[in-house]
């Protein structure tokens, strides 16, 4: 099996997206859909596979001239289909059979308008747009027609997609049984250490899955993060935001996991309006996230943007490469325990991002801050009307004070815990006498959460 990458580096990894691509070919509402993400994460190559499957795929280009010039001057919608059916030699008979996709969008940004009349005047066509720099032009002077578009969002390979590329059939199908056997567990740590270490970047799998050498992962990591970095003048509209940005980029990576202040991030002279503009525009083309907290027990989540927020970067093997932890990581039992802990954290929140396509999707976490005492809870997830505490620990559940803490002011009394050892659920009691269940889940599970919180709370 092949998948090719822009530098026509050849591989093919089962993404769990196409599934989501599925649905939405399939509906007969269908609008065109946009597929954001960072670069490298494989967006035009999950598409290519997917247009593989219907009867006609055009794919265009916007950075080649020739393509951009398509969208530059036409008269209009339906002359605009004629002329793309004729150019790339495809039977305009067969639209409704045909997938059109448009990479490398924010290229000529009119293209964005022009989607809208796809869905008004030529619902039958199937159309996808994605570009490598699409962020930067959404949001400014160029909007996406309100109601006529779709979006889904594509990040770094899930644990379930790297044990694929791995080859690792079995582990895969251990990791889908609910509930999983305990005879498959140490074999999923292993390779979970192995998946925290290196990441889920494509290209980086890649070259694992094909080579097995992680000395030959120091160029890629390498690369990617100069990509990034050579990428920093797209993103800036002057020069002092560029120079703010080419700062964050290197600096978050030993700031990642961290709660941060924007004035002063990452030891510089930047104040808070700088390093927060430079910061949100990193955000916004999915680089990092910033992690705001709550401090509420239950629904709605309404995020605290007055309180720090903690920094996620786009993938953890990244970091672990930047900051030059891999061996500390190599023969590690318990990830707890290297660099603070905030490796397994990273790794986990990177998981919990990838199991969910929607845009809105995002990390949170749970404080409670006094002057008497700090309650930090890593993590809380809403299902079924409840706002779900889990936190990332090892050792005894007896010193979980901050879950506690959350679960005493919860209407509920359900909890979990992500850590090394096997699946079990604990029967247990706060020190102020409520009782509650705890849902104790091995680290590798974490892309899986939901369906465990159905087994747990639901199977009750």
């Amino acid at each position: 099996m092949y998948f090719c990458f822009k530098q026509k580096l050849v591989v093919m990894f089962k993404r769990q997206i196409i599934s989501e691509l599925n649905q939405w070919s399939g509906r007969a509402n269908r609008k065109p859909l946009i597929i954001r993400g960072a670069r490298q994460v494989g967006k035009t190559t999950v598409i290519e596979q997917f247009g593989a499957g219907y009867r006609q795929f055009i794919n265009m280009n916007l950075e080649l001239p020739a393509d951009a010039a398509i969208f530059r001057t036409f008269k209009d919608i339906e002359e605009l289909s004629e002329r793309i059916f004729f150019l790339f030699d495809k039977d305009i008979s067969l639209i409704g059979e045909t997938l059109l996709f448009i990479d490398e969008i924010q290229e000529v940004p009119q293209a964005l308008n022009v989607l809208r009349y796809f869905y008004e005047k030529i619902p039958q066509l199937h159309v996808i747009a994605a570009g490598s720099l699409l962020e930067t032009i959404i949001e400014g002077e160029w909007k996406v027609p309100v109601g006529r578009m779709e979006f889904l969002v594509m990040r770094p390979l899930s644990f379930a997609e790297f044990l694929q590329a791995m080859g690792e059939n079995a582990a895969v199908q251990q990791l889908n049984n609910i509930p999983i056997k305990d005879f498959a567990h140490e074999k999923l740590l292993s390779l979970y250490n192995t998946y925290a270490l290196i990441g889920g970047m494509p290209e980086v799998v890649h070259e694992y899955a094909t080579h097995r050498n992680l000395t030959a992962l120091s160029s890629i990591f390498e690369s990617l993060i100069v990509s990034y970095r050579n990428d920093v003048e797209k993103y800036g509209r002057n020069n002092n935001l560029v120079q703010a940005i080419r700062h964050v980029i290197t600096a978050a990576f030993t700031e990642a996991g961290n709660r941060i202040k924007f004035a002063g991030f990452g030891h510089s002279n930047y104040g808070s309006r700088e390093m927060g503009e430079a910061l949100r525009t990193l955000e916004r083309v999915l680089y990092l996230q910033l992690v705001y907290p709550t401090t509420f027990t239950h629904l709605p989540l309404i995020h605290d943007k007055r309180k720090s927020p903690r920094l996620q970067l786009l993938d953890t093997g990244l970091m672990n490469y930047f900051v030059g932890i891999q061996k500390d990581i190599i023969g590690s039992t318990n990830l707890e325990g290297v660099y603070s802990g905030k490796v397994i954290e990273h790794i986990v929140g990177q998981e919990l991002l990838a199991s969910k396509f929607n845009v809105l999707h995002q990390l949170q976490f749970w404080t409670r801050e006094r002057n008497d005492a700090t309650a930090e809870v890593d993590f809380v997830v809403p299902y079924n009307g409840l706002l779900i505490p889990v936190e990332v620990k090892s050792g005894h559940t007896g010193r979980l004070r901050s879950l506690h803490l959350f679960l005493d002011a919860a209407p509920h009394a359900y909890a979990v815990r992500l850590y090394s050892g096997k699946l079990t659920v604990d029967s247990l009691q706060t020190p102020s006498g409520k009782p509650f269940k705890l849902l104790n889940l091995p680290y590798y599970l974490a892309g899986h959460l939901e369906d465990y919180l159905s087994w747990f709370m639901e199977g009750e």
